[in-house]
């Protein structure tokens, strides 16, 4: 098991001490924190953010349509806290995006030169902790990016991430709360690229608290996904990652061998196939820009998949 990965399960102990009096704990249950699923049952968890939430449900219908129960805890919170969750076994299978996740396992970040999907992905088997493994990922990716408004680009000339170095200063960035320790976040950019803001709203991982605070003029740099239909919508300008700071970043499941049957894999191969960068985009709008729930959402993409 990576250093990485026995970290985040001592971050995310100390996250649940300090919740331990609070109510909303993401990883508690009606028998509490520590209650495991059912042997029968697949336990299926999801990062903070909207499309991390969708694509858990989708697996969640998929898996339910092959007869198999499930159980969701969904918006558990950060990587370090739905890792940990993963490894405790109080969740069995989420969605990751194999860069972001090969970048938490190891020291240091992923190794240099490794940034195609098929790299990334053949990495990942590396040092994936025990007993979980990974699924065939899909072509649909979301990456990372730096974006700013049309206004902002053209303020300061920005084209690349390399042309916020001097200006960068002048400037603030919103990102969820824990990019001030990821290094595909502020170290990173500080390391790869010299770019050191000058202020770092922590706000939600590219979500609508980030987006609002950059399309106010309340940040002028934010971390908005890829697949964000905002990007069109309000025609933000992504700066290029000239030296590939973000990995690829294919959508892939990971889950606990032991509950990985033939009907589960089935199932979860035929949403990974199913999946590509368009049409995530396309029905993730439904649910940022629409505000239709994640479960019909889900229900409508594997109805036209012919998954359902």
């Amino acid at each position: 098991m990576s250093k990485k990965f026995l970290a985040a399960i001592a971050f995310a102990g100390a996250i649940g001490v300090a919740l331990s009096g609070c109510a909303g704990d993401p990883l508690a249950s009606d028998e509490g924190a520590s209650s495991q699923p059912d042997s029968g049952t697949i336990a299926i968890g999801s990062a903070n953010f909207p499309e991390s939430e969708l694509l858990a449900e989708m697996y969640a219908q998929a898996i339910e349509a092959a007869g198999v129960e499930v159980e969701r805890t969904f918006n558990i919170g950060a990587r370090e806290l739905y890792l940990a969750a993963l490894e405790d076994g109080s969740i069995d299978l989420l969605p990751e995006y194999n860069g972001a996740l090969l970048s938490a396992l190891v020291d240091g970040g992923a190794p240099e030169g490794v940034t195609s999907p098929e790299d990334v992905y053949d990495a990942l088997q590396d040092v994936m902790p025990d007993g979980i493994v990974t699924l065939p990922q899909s072509e649909a990716q979301d990456k990372d990016t730096l974006s700013v408004t049309a206004e902002t680009a053209e303020q300061y000339g920005l084209e690349t991430i390399e042309d916020l170095e001097p200006v960068a200063g002048e400037l603030s960035i919103a990102a969820g709360p824990e990019w001030a320790e990821r290094y595909v976040g502020l170290i990173g950019l500080k390391e790869l690229y010299g770019v050191e803001f000058g202020e770092f709203k922590p706000l939600d991982a590219g979500g609508p608290l980030t987006l609002e605070a950059l399309l106010s003029g309340e940040a002028d740099v934010a971390n908005i996904f890829s697949t964000d239909s905002a990007i069109e919508t309000e025609g933000l300008v992504v700066l290029e990652d000239t030296k590939s700071l973000y990995l690829a970043e294919n959508i892939v499941p990971i889950i606990r061998e032991s509950k990985l049957t033939d009907e589960v894999e089935e199932a979860l191969n035929g949403v990974s196939e199913a999946l590509t960068t368009e049409n995530l985009t396309e029905y993730l709008a439904k649910v940022q820009v629409d505000k239709q729930d994640s479960a019909s959402v889900a229900t409508e993409f594997l109805t036209e998949y012919g998954l359902l």
